[in-house]
């Protein structure tokens, strides 16, 4: 296992990296799949992706591959967990992936970057949800590319927090130290590209379905699709700050303007707390 210790000149440098390392997963994923291991007759598709769908490290892994080895019959990405394991059959899903190394195991020297991690993780699962509910309310045709794609939204934080924890770990600082800092420029200071940059070069290095790339692309934010994932990673963004952000203000009006829905019924769908309403609802509310 390789470690970044210094910025590399330009996108490409940073793909050729990481594609060179072994993503690990979460150990709770490790230890979910043992115990399927041992009632292996019995385990469900649906049990495997839930425990797939909680881990985005595993879900890329998963989904990269599927790619990789795509039968010369196979005419249509497979973009959803669930059809990926029927893809795959259980035997042979617990077959390739015998032998997994941890996060937990990996940055075993880097406490605070472990840490980092996990809360990244965290909050990639929140905004899945989010992105999953509003997609509902939006009748989009597969809420399940949604769940994924919102899911790896965060893909790159979470692969620079495992392999390259000081240099993450000092974008961080700049954004403490200024609140103010976008970041995308705290990036940019010390890896010299952002993590957006990265992500779209690296998701298409590592042959993800096609539609995910697209739908993990912030240019074509006037696409509902796109702007659904965005708005819900950048909500639950914001709200790790706690409801006083002064961000989510914007993120509730542009997701009401997304869903054609009122502030007040957002909110209570958010289980916003009392106090949010009075700040996050126009006065005519």
């Amino acid at each position: 296992m390789a470690f970044l210790t210094h910025a590399l000149p330009a996108v490409d440098d940073y793909v050729e990296f990481f594609s060179h390392q072994q993503l690990p997963v979460l150990r709770h994923t490790v230890r979910e799949f043992e115990a399927m291991r041992e009632e292996i007759d019995s385990v469900s598709g649906k049990r495997v992706a839930s425990v797939v769908l909680g881990d985005p490290l595993m879900t890329m892994k998963l989904l990269s591959h599927l790619e990789q080895h795509r039968r010369s019959s196979q005419n249509h990405d497979i973009t959803t967990i669930d059809r990926a394991i029927i893809m795959m059959g259980i035997t042979p899903f617990f077959e390739t992936f015998s032998e997994l190394t941890t996060v937990e195991e990996t940055l075993s020297d880097y406490p605070k970057a472990l840490i980092g991690v996990l809360k990244v993780i965290g909050r990639a699962r929140k905004a899945a949800r989010h992105a999953r509910d509003w997609a509902v309310i939006r009748h989009d045709l597969n809420v399940d590319e949604i769940t994924v794609a919102a899911l790896l939204r965060q893909a790159t934080d979470i692969v620079c927090w495992i392999f390259a924890p000081t240099l993450t770990q000092q974008v961080y600082a700049l954004q403490e130290s200024d609140r103010t800092m976008r970041s995308s420029d705290a990036q940019r200071k010390i890896f010299g590209v952002s993590a957006r940059e990265i992500q779209l070069a690296l998701v298409q290095a590592w042959e993800m379905p096609e539609l995910l790339v697209l739908l993990l692309d912030e240019s074509r934010s006037d696409h509902p699709r796109v702007r659904t994932i965005t708005l819900a990673a950048n909500f639950t963004r914001h709200l790790a700050h706690g409801w006083e952000d002064d961000a989510l203000p914007d993120d509730i009006a542009d997701i009401c303007a997304l869903l054609h829905i009122a502030p007040d019924a957002l909110l209570r769908r958010l289980n916003a707390p009392e106090s949010a309403f009075s700040r996050l609802l126009p006065p005519d509310a």
